[in-house]
């Protein structure tokens, strides 16, 4: 694998000459090999060899200040020397071998078994001439030749139906994968980046970015590409996703200038010249290795397993890429975005040795470590997690009952020849014998293949792939297919302020300067002309040079502000006051500023200092008013002379400019400045002592309107039991008056606005440790939470999550945009990112991305994540009465009549209308306002509720009647000849034709039934907003009638005349009548019914409860590798007594935990902060919400203790630092006990 002579891209660049022919100073290999070099020893051989960062450009040609000429020609030379900025994605799967997955399913093996096996006997005749006679009555009366030719049909027409399923499920996969990669690409064509080009500071898509460019990079951006820093300030860069450090690296241009593609600016800005794009760079190595090894693997596996079935079906070649993209989001951000890679780097050479690859001997560990990346692989959902253990139930049930079908048959057949005719067995009755066995494992096949809910899987995905499509409408981009569903459990929001709530267009409306409060902004006439000269020069100077105020896109509109809103909305300030901030920066360009503090969370100014034409030096500083008030010892008066500033002037300020222009909603900027002498020079890196004794110039108020639609969306979420909290970074007097704005809080309610400093101290104890209690009580009163730093954030959403004080679990939603809302994101439920003020960083953490920034796009995801769950129970309800009938109808009617009255072509038709169409037709309903009315269904609800199991056992009674009585009886009502205990290879009866139709016609009316899930009355409510479903019923009833008319011996049909026909389609619409009569039944009076659907859920054993990490298979996937789940079992218990050890162990390791933040749903399963399986008692499959005791229980057992309680190295935020690797140095990820740890 190390060898890379292979790879093509690595032959078509051997040829380093040809570059120098093309005119560029240095070849790609070179650049290549200067990009490995890290600190000391970059900085010496740029010098050495190249003439420091000012000889690169030159051959690359390029300027450091001007950047490309950007001429096409140019830009396209470039790409052909050096390469696209662009890594190919890995190839999607083929049709076929999506086909060729969806042919593993279990059942569906068992029926091709069956099928040929029918089909081989049909073609085998007996020799000799056997008389039915002698092979006893079981025979039948044995047909003539016409029908025994016939006995093809029922074989062919089960492998039929069986392709029909298999078509569907692959043409549903390859659609969902096609959906994804759609995504996946405009995930990325909407990265853009600043470049320099002919002098000009533009935007471009990262993929157009060459070799040479000149990129401008600032706090919160995710680097797109190699290059070398030219000039930075205050840069600090994240490399954990590449090297697995958390620490950040500080980069300067004359100390470590290596800047990688995929790292995350933390802090600062700077520019870089571009030195390796795509596959060339870091990233691109890496990715072009793994895509090597992934090849490799995939011979070494075919020669080590031949037989051996992969275990994850659904990705059999991701291993690799799965196990270094330690990101949750890694299966569905598939290669394309960079910054998912965690390899550790040794000297730049991209070290896979680390990962081992698979051996004949890495058997098992191998096997489990593969296990978990299929389960990181397949989004798993809490929805899923129910619905998977639901199937797996139901499969088990019906296995049990297919096995008894079989066993009767084959007694009854036995005893009945056997023993009470006492017959023989004579070898030449042999064949016809099997034949009557195969013909009964088919019936019993039948029974499994109805009791198995296959169309499940395929609702929740049409379900959820459906949303997706339709929230990209509404402005949600999701990015994990599992968070639109988590959505409609919110039960709390955190919402950023400014962008969000806000508009994020920020103007100066108000100013503090000379000793006058201006209600609106002055004529620059009256102010004194040096403060006016020094606040414009502190504006221009100091604030990122990117900050620009452009002219608008169209006559009449708004400037355009480009950059930080802020600092745009005071550089509107110096335009209003008729002076150009564009000719001081041309004056002081950024090159010649000798030292930035760039702002960050911890500072809350940004400060710049500049050497000024006699030697000493000026710092102009920026930042929240009470902050930087604190550091003034001086202040302009009123002709612009600097006067003392006492600490009783603060407070009047306070009071009088301060706290009135924050009652009003607007944030309040101070600038100031110092100067210092040349001599001593200042020590720059002391900043406690810079960075005080300033000198007062002004105070600006910034107004940002909140969005009309906010305070209605606002509105909506409480009514729908949603309660909405603002983390602001501002001062506590505009974020409440936003908040009234916002309607987040009503005058006169019982709630808490409290700042950062005072929420740490009300829930930190005297160690300065969180405690869970101090924060269980200030969370549920909190409504604003004001100067808040990125770790109160955290705190916070980590406080809500862990909560044990309500029976259910909160579910926590969490916007942000800044780098440093990052760990927040990743620890909510459910992160959503703003899509145009976001940085890349809070992107990558985020499972949702507002591609307007706007609060009522949260609404939408509420309402579609609450709809994605209501359509999978609109299907359960409507799968399950069949289910339950077929079942029972198939199990007796093989027992009483030795034949199934439904045969399994029959049953494969129910199951395809049932299962594909209808997850169809119930998972496409569109979300109604009315979803916004009730409550949250939070994380214990049952799947399937009171109402739902009333329903469900209702029309169950009643197609059972109506079934019975026609299969007993129906030979006497319509007079026609009866259909049971009818020979081998009969032909079809009108009797049982009629019992076919009338179910299917039953399950047709029923299917409007389960449009309502909640008892409603009126089941067409709505209906013509959904023409899918419309357009299936009506498809469905066409089909049913070109089946039975023309179906003939493959589906054993006889056609009907138009009077029985029309009974069939009576007895259908009596389905909706009967509908209406178990609505008005009370559920309280149903408390039996309870009582069963309490038995019928299979109280997991402990092990399985362990075995959550396989739980997450599908269970098709689970009887597929019974082997290795024994296998696993042993492991389990294993872990069990490991699980026991540790918690022994574990108060000695409780204060070095790391959070591992998680990424997605399945972490919930996995990490012990989210195993809530483990602490409260299992969810019952069936709602038990009305019986008392059943309360009690709940009541005495729902106190799930919080895993970290104590465990303040998470609490108090040490552990911060933003970290895509996850903290990539547990022990070592291919080992056995690594995986035991992280299920434990």
């Amino acid at each position: 694998m190390g060898d890379l002579s292979n790879s093509d891209f690595y032959a078509k660049n051997q040829s380093n000459d040809s570059n120098r022919v093309a005119g560029f100073g240095c070849s790609l290999m070179e650049l290549r090999s200067l990009m490995e070099l890290r600190g000391t020893e970059a900085v010496v051989k740029l010098q050495e060899d190249y003439g420091g960062t000012e000889g690169l450009c030159t051959r690359l040609k390029t300027s450091p200040t001007e950047g490309l000429t950007g001429t096409q020609l140019d830009l396209d030379k470039r790409r052909e020397v050096f390469g696209k900025n662009l890594i190919p994605p890995k190839k999607p799967k083929t049709f076929l071998q999506l086909v060729w997955e969806a042919l593993q399913d279990v059942t569906l093996i068992i029926l091709e078994v069956a099928a040929l096996v029918s089909l081989g006997l049909s073609f085998y005749h007996p020799p000799g001439d056997a008389s039915g006679e002698s092979c006893g009555s079981a025979a039948g009366g044995v047909e003539d030749e016409g029908e025994s030719e016939a006995g093809w049909i029922e074989g062919a027409a089960i492998l039929l139906s069986v392709v029909c399923v298999v078509l569907v499920t692959a043409f549903n996969d390859w659609s969902k994968e096609k959906q994804f990669r759609g995504l996946q690409s405009r995930i990325e064509q909407e990265q853009k980046f600043q470049v320099v080009r002919g002098a000009q500071v533009i935007q471009l898509p990262v993929a157009d970015i060459v070799v040479g460019d000149i990129a401008q990079i600032k706090y919160g951006d995710l680097l797109p590409s190699d290059g070398i820093l030219i000039q930075g300030n205050d840069l600090k860069i994240d490399e954990s996703s590449l090297t697995g450090e958390s620490d950040h690296v500080k980069k300067a241009a004359d100390r470590d200038p290596m800047l990688l593609s995929g790292t995350h600016v933390m802090e600062g800005s700077g520019r870089m010249i571009v030195t390796a794009v795509g596959v060339n760079s870091q990233t691109g190595i890496i990715f072009t290795l793994l895509g090597a090894s992934t090849e490799e693997e995939e011979k070494k596996e075919k020669k080590v397993e031949d037989g051996h079935r992969n275990a994850d079906c659904s990705h059999p070649s991701i291993h690799p890429i799965a196990t270094i993209a330690t990101d949750g989001a890694a299966g569905f951000n598939a290669p394309g975005s960079a910054s998912l890679i965690n390899v550790k780097k040794q000297d730049g050479a991209a070290a896979m040795e680390m990962q081992p690859l698979k051996s004949a001997e890495g058997g098992e560990s191998d096997e489990k470590e593969r296990k978990k990346v299929s389960i990181s692989k397949k989004e798993k959902s809490v929805l899923q997690g129910k619905l998977t253990k639901l199937a797996v139930q139901i499969g088990k049930a019906g296995l049990l009952m297919s096995a008894i079908t079989v066993i009767i048959l084959v007694l009854f057949f036995a005893i009945d020849n056997f023993v009470l005719q006492k017959l023989a067995w004579m070898p030449e009755c042999t064949p016809i014998y099997i034949q009557f066995f195969v013909k009964f494992f088919i019936i019993g096949v039948t029974v499994l293949v109805v009791a198995v809910p296959e169309g499940l899987p395929l609702a929740v995905t049409i379900s959820l792939a459906y949303s997706v499509k339709k929230m990209m409408k509404d402005n949600n981009l999701v990015r994990h297919l599992d968070a639109c569903e988590t959505m409609g459990n919110a039960t709390a929001i955190c919402s950023d302020k400014t962008g969000t709530l806000t508009t994020n267009r920020m103007t100066a409306v108000q100013i503090y300067i000379a000793d006058v409060h201006h209600e609106k902004i002055p004529d620059p006439g009256v102010l004194p002309p040096k403060s006016l000269d020094l606040m414009i020069h502190s504006i221009a100077i100091n604030s990122a040079y990117t900050t620009n105020i452009l002219p608008p896109d169209k006559e009449g509109g708004l400037p355009k502000q480009v950059g930080n809103k802020t600092e745009c909305s005071l550089l509107g300030l110096v335009l209003a006051l008729k002076r150009d901030y564009r000719t001081i920066r041309n004056h002081m360009p950024e090159e010649m500023l000798y030292k930035v503090y760039t702002f960050n969370s911890v500072r809350k100014s940004m400060s710049t200092v500049v050497k000024l034409p006699d030697g000493s030096f000026r710092m102009y500083s920026k930042g929240a008013s009470e902050i930087v008030l604190k550091k003034c010892s001086h202040i302009l008066n009123e002709v612009g002379e600097v006067r003392v500033f006492r600490p009783r002037d603060k407070d009047d300020m306070v009071k009088k400019v301060i706290e009135p222009m924050a009652c009003d909603g607007l944030r309040t900027i101070c600038v100031a400045y110092r100067d210092f002498a040349s001599n001593p020079e200042p020590h720059w890196d002391d900043e406690g002592n810079i960075l005080s004794d300033l000198t007062a110039i002004c105070v600006v108020g910034i107004e940002d309107p909140v969005r009309p639609e906010v305070p209605d969306a606002i509105q909506k979420c409480q009514r729908a039991g949603i309660t909405v909290r603002m983390v602001t970074g501002d001062n506590i007097n505009t974020a409440r008056a936003i908040a009234i704005k916002c309607g987040i809080i009503h005058p006169g309610e019982d709630f808490l606005c409290i700042d950062g400093k005072e929420f740490n101290r009300r829930i930190r104890n005297e160690k300065g440790e969180v405690e869970q209690e101090r924060i269980d009580k200030v969370w549920p009163k909190l409504r604003v939470l004001a100067r808040s730093s990125p770790t109160d954030k955290h705190t916070l959403v980590k406080g809500i999550i862990d909560s044990t004080m309500s029976a259910q679990r909160q579910v926590v939603a969490v916007t942000g945009d800044g780098t440093n809302d990052g760990p927040a994101l990743k620890k909510a439920d459910v992160g959503f990112a703003m899509g145009i003020a976001g940085t890349d960083v809070a992107k990558e953490a985020s499972d949702i991305i507002l591609t307007d920034d706007n609060f009522s796009s949260i609404v939408k995801a509420v309402m579609w994540g609450r709809n994605v769950y209501d359509s999978i129970s609109k299907f359960l309800q409507f799968q399950l009465t069949v289910n339950v009938v077929a079942v029972i109808v198939a199990f007796t009617g093989a027992c009483v009549t030795q034949d199934s009255p439904l045969k399994a072509v029959q049953m494969l038709w129910v199951n395809l209308i049932m299962d594909t169409f209808a997850s169809l037709a119930l998972a496409t309903e569109p979300p109604t306002e009315s979803l916004l009315k009730r409550r949250p269904y939070g994380r214990n609800k049952p799947l399937i509720s009171s109402t739902m199991t009333k329903n469900i056992f209702g029309h169950a009674v009643y197609q059972l009647i109506i079934i019975f009585t026609l299969l007993f009886a129906g030979e006497r009502l319509f007079d026609i000849d009866s259909g049971r205990n009818a020979p081998l290879h009969a032909p079809p009866s009108e009797h049982y034709t009629i019992i076919f139709n009338a179910f299917v016609m039953m399950q047709l009316f029923n299917e409007l039934n389960a449009r309502k899930i909640h008892g409603e009355r009126n089941v067409f409510y709505g209906m013509h907003n959904n023409p899918i479903f419309c357009s299936i019923v009506v498809g469905t009833f066409a089909v049913q009638i070109v089946i039975v008319q023309f179906g003939g011996k493959p589906f054993s049909c006889k056609p009907l005349d138009l009077e029985k026909w029309m009974w069939c389609v009576f007895l259908g619409l009596g389905e909706l009548i009967w509908g209406q009569v178990i609505s008005t039944i009370p559920n309280s009076r149903l408390r039996f019914l309870r009582r069963a659907g309490q038995l019928s859920k299979k109280d997991d054993s402990p092990e399985e409860d362990a075995n959550e990490d396989n739980e997450e298979i599908d269970h098709a996937e689970r009887e597929l590798r019974r082997g290795q789940i024994l296998w696993f079992r042993g492991l389990n218990r294993i872990q069990t007594q490991i699980r026991v050890v540790n918690a022994f162990r574990s108060s000695l390791y409780e204060g070095l935990e790391k959070p591992d933040s998680r990424t997605s749903i399945h972490n919930f399963m996995t990490h012990p902060e989210f195993r809530i399986e483990d602490s409260t008692p299992h969810i019952p499959l069936i709602d038990d919400t009305d019986d008392d005791s059943a309360r009690r229980r709940k009541m005495y057992s729902s106190q799930p203790s919080s895993p970290n309680k104590n465990n303040n190295a998470i609490d108090s935020g040490i552990n911060l630092t933003i970290d895509s690797s996850k903290s990539a140095a547990s022990s070592s990820p291919a080992s056995p006990l690594h995986s035991l740890e992280t299920s434990l």
